[in-house]
């Protein structure tokens, strides 16, 4: 039997480099120690979630919007509160301060440069309507989107 290949954000780094844009290859390339530390952190994140992270959560939970949905995943320097990978798609709660809002938008360019789409929500937001919270990620859910093309090197 064949074996079946997988589609994952987990191995954007490899991809990044067969690709033509090197600041996109630079954006996902960290050491083995950054790479541990942030395996760390994303675990401390999935234990002491925040209120607008649980109350998302238990919305996309269990393929409650037809896709699988993961808590708090590395990809590449940045750990994204919830991720489709089938669907390229990230979901980020918070980031409403000066420093926490340029961070995010730091992290939202690097993502979206290897082709991620990144929906960004408030903690208000989340908590105070969470019904068109969850409506809005369904939606794009359901867009169609380009898969990011990976370019073999010349």
């Amino acid at each position: 039997m064949a074996e079946r290949r997988r589609l994952s954000l987990g191995q954007v780094g490899e991809r990044a480099e067969r690709r033509d844009s090197a600041e996109a290859a630079r954006a996902w390339t960290i050491s083995p120690k950054r790479a541990e530390a942030l395996k760390l952190q994303a675990r401390d994140r999935r234990r002491n979630p925040t209120d607008a992270q649980k109350v998302l959560w238990e919305r996309l939970k269990d393929k409650q919007c037809g896709f699988t949905f993961n808590r708090e995943v590395v990809m590449g320097s940045a750990i994204v509160d919830f991720a489709c990978k089938t669907r390229w798609l990230v979901v980020e709660t918070g980031g409403e301060g000066d420093v926490d809002g340029t961070l995010a938008t730091l992290s939202d360019r690097k993502l979206t440069d290897v082709g991620v789409r990144v929906l960004r929500f408030s903690d208000d937001q989340v908590l105070a309507d969470t019904g068109a919270v969850v409506k809005a990620i369904k939606d794009e859910l359901q867009k169609p989107f380009e898969r990011p093309r990976i370019e073999a090197r010349r």
